[in-house]
């Protein structure tokens, strides 16, 4: 509840001009001017409008517009449940394995970053909303940055997207391949590639499994994949509390207050568990009614932000300093809650690749000449991306430090998706149309994502280089 009051105070600056009356135009917004009446449809920028101030935003649309919006009636079919099922299944998952490694390295006082940085990435998917309100034309992260600073925003906004889908990955194969590991621990199987050990070959098995997901285009169609990745986490969080309760281990280790020397590589691990915004565009795009996202948004970021506190106090007070980078990993092996935490986070991360891989592919269908026909589009998006994949899991074997990988990916390009990009982009799309108030929260938000930015690449970087010349010295 305190984060959707904060959500309102926030939001309520930008639309404090705006008013919607019943008229006999269906689903239109009314919006008074100085003089005239002007009939908005509902899809039309709902950017904050000055009082006293005439709306200068083009609400008048050419019959391509008109088309614009057929189209992407006839593709939307995804319900307000859908979208909230996809929204939290893309923001759950290793943000809740490494949460109380994160509170215990920075300290509990550090879970009040956690929590704002909640607040603050639920404020930039819903300012990335109203980019997209402005122009229907706008259907992916990609073309909400050429729509703000053109071919130069386009470019810096596809090699974030794409460096993002990277490393992500990356991070899901190796917390894949700990928890293989763990789970047939001493195990010894007989396969025909000596060069793989037995967890090596379990993983590149578990990524094939995964793999045809990729050919799936359909947000709605892989809504199932969402759910199971929500399941999977629920289950998670249910087998740390079970044991707690059962009293496997002691729930009474002390939590540091604040190891502010942590700091800056726990702020990359928290903002990577917030780091969906690339596909927000495409969950927008896909919705029935597109007006809820705002709430879709708030309820996600709620309920995600719960389970991470709630976790990570859970975890860190049954482990202590003990804990490990992912909380499965702690947990007492020979118990069967432990087994199935540890089965729920190998079936979790194959859940992901597809809703990841999603924006690649759009952009990619794009890209492809208009006279090819969808099956030959399916095929070269589902090759293009199994190749990738494979890469992934080549490099996830070979670089076996989740945690450091993690808070590198978020400082490096999860706080550039989550706060930088989105508030410049929306700056620029709706400058001038904004009280002063929110373009200082705005500067705000993106001068704190460069100082997390910097900060936390710098030492997650350091601790990476250590981590790798300690293993190769070994």
């Amino acid at each position: 509840m305190m984060l959707k009051s904060l959500w309102k105070s926030l939001i309520s600056f930008q639309h404090k001009c705006v008013k919607k009356q019943k008229s006999g135009v269906d689903g239109s917004v009314s919006v008074h001017g100085e003089e005239d009446l002007v009939v908005l449809p509902v899809q039309c920028c709902n950017c904050c409008i000055e009082e006293t101030k005439q709306c200068n935003c083009d609400h008048t649309h050419a019959p391509e517009d008109t088309n614009v919006h057929a189209q992407r009636d006839a593709n939307s079919n995804s319900s307000f449940t859908h979208a909230v099922i996809n929204m939290v299944g893309m923001l759950v998952g290793l943000g809740q394995l490494s949460t109380p490694y994160a509170v215990v390295s920075g300290g509990w006082v550090s879970a009040f970053l956690l929590v704002g940085l909640g607040v603050m990435c639920s404020y930039s998917s819903h300012i990335l909303g109203t980019c997209l309100r402005k122009n229907p034309k706008l259907r992916s992260f990609v073309d909400i940055g050429k729509h703000a600073f053109g071919s130069k925003g386009r470019l810096v906004a596809a090699t974030i997207i794409y460096m993002e889908i990277f490393m992500s990955l990356v991070s899901y194969t190796i917390s894949l391949h700990d928890n293989l590991n763990t789970v047939f621990l001493g195990t010894n199987l007989k396969h025909h590639f000596p060069k793989f050990s037995s967890s090596q070959f379990l993983t590149v098995v578990a990524v094939l499994i995964a793999l045809p997901s990729l050919w799936i285009r359909d947000l709605s169609s892989i809504s199932f994949l969402s759910t199971l990745g929500i399941l999977m986490s629920l289950l998670i969080f249910l087998c740390v509390a079970a044991t707690a309760l059962l009293g496997h281990v002691r729930n009474n280790h002390a939590i540091p207050v604040l190891q502010l020397h942590n700091i800056p590589s726990v702020s990359g691990l928290y903002v990577f568990g917030y780091g969906g915004h690339i596909v927000f565009p495409e969950l927008y795009t896909s919705m029935k009614d597109p007006s809820k996202f705002t709430k879709v948004s708030i309820m996600s970021f709620a309920v995600v932000t719960a389970i991470y506190t709630t976790l990570g106090f859970m975890g860190a007070r049954m482990f202590g300093k003990d804990v490990k980078s992912q909380i499965t990993l702690s947990m007492p092996a020979e118990s069967i809650v432990t087994k199935v935490a540890l089965w729920a986070t190998v079936v979790a991360p194959m859940t992901k690749y597809a809703l990841e891989f999603t924006p690649l592919a759009i952009q990619l269908e794009h890209a492809l000449p208009s006279t090819m026909s969808g099956r030959s589009k399916m095929i070269i998006r589902g090759s293009v991306g199994s190749f990738s994949l494979l890469v992934i899991l080549a490099l996830a074997l070979s670089v076996p430090y989740f945690e450091h990988v993690l808070s590198l990916t978020g400082s490096l390009v999860s706080v550039a998706v989550c706060l930088i990009l989105p508030c410049s982009f929306y700056l620029k799309t709706c400058w001038g149309q904004i009280s002063n108030l929110v373009l200082l929260l705005n500067l705000f938000l993106i001068t704190f994502g460069f100082l997390l930015a910097v900060m936390g690449t710098i030492s997650s970087s350091k601790l990476l280089l250590k981590s790798f010349q300690l293993h190769h010295s070994s």
